[in-house]
């Protein structure tokens, strides 16, 4: 039986999809040059908080180190914008006439983003930078241990965003995330696909919803070493990569 504050939960994810819907039915007929000035001043957004939002991520998770999390949000808002840069994700992408074909991206709708305890304000910044930059909404779904830093991220990207001209209620994120929350919001008719970062069960929940799913669970694997490699260095590399945001 659903507590009330389970039912409270699950309305709030119904009114932040449609909220996000109702943005989205704006935004997707940006042009490229209007998507990618909304990329940057997010981005540009984020980049200037890095630490702090490192420092929350730690503080409220326990999980991590400041500086280790501090490159992982300059990954997202720093290095991975300039990747895309130019990228062509509006529109007519491409045209073969010789094979009389031409490629015309179109957006989905919206995203529902599910962020991980682990690194949650990193992923609020990808997975929201890489919805707008193909024409999308997005609704973010926190793990409840993380939701005030993850809130505070989404929030900074949001304002951000719409002073560069994106609509208000582009970007959304739960403030009460519960299990039965996060199922409403990838079951949820105007959802448009799942960007799933979690566990083996949410994944799995993920894929089984009905909706087109990209799920990523642990990635905490052994390493195996080819004889013909360079042992200490890679050896000091594995230990490294482990040892990184305390693995």
């Amino acid at each position: 039986m659903l507590k009330d504050q389970d039912l409270l939960a699950i309305q709030e994810a119904r009114r932040k999809v449609e909220l996000a819907y109702a943005a989205w039915e704006r935004y997707r007929d940006f042009t490229q040059a209007q998507v990618d000035a909304i990329i940057e001043r997010a981005a540009a957004a984020a980049t200037a908080q890095a630490r702090r939002l490192a420092e929350m991520a730690v503080e409220e998770t326990g999980y991590g180190n400041v500086k280790d999390k501090t490159a992982k949000n300059l990954l997202n808002s720093y290095f991975l914008p300039r990747k895309m840069r130019g990228m062509r994700t509006i529109g007519v992408l491409r045209e073969l006439p010789e094979e009389g074909i031409v490629e015309i991206a179109v957006p989905m709708g919206v995203v529902a983003a599910i962020v991980p305890v682990t690194n949650p304000t990193s992923t609020v910044i990808f997975k929201t930078l890489i919805s707008l930059k193909a024409g999308n909404a997005v609704v973010l779904s926190p793990h409840p241990r993380a939701k005030r830093c993850s809130a505070y991220t989404a929030e900074l990207l949001h304002k951000a965003a719409v002073e560069a001209g994106a609509p208000e209620g582009l970007i959304q994120c739960l403030e009460n995330p519960t299990p039965e929350a996060t199922q409403e919001l990838m079951r949820h008719p105007k959802t448009a696909i799942i960007l799933a970062t979690g566990g083996q069960g949410l994944v799995r929940a993920a894929y089984s919803s009905g909706k087109p799913a990209l799920g990523v669970g642990p990635g905490n694997v052994p390493v195996l070493i080819d004889d013909t490699a360079d042992l200490e260095r890679a050896v000091a590399m594995v230990v490294e990569g482990k040892a990184f945001d305390y693995g």
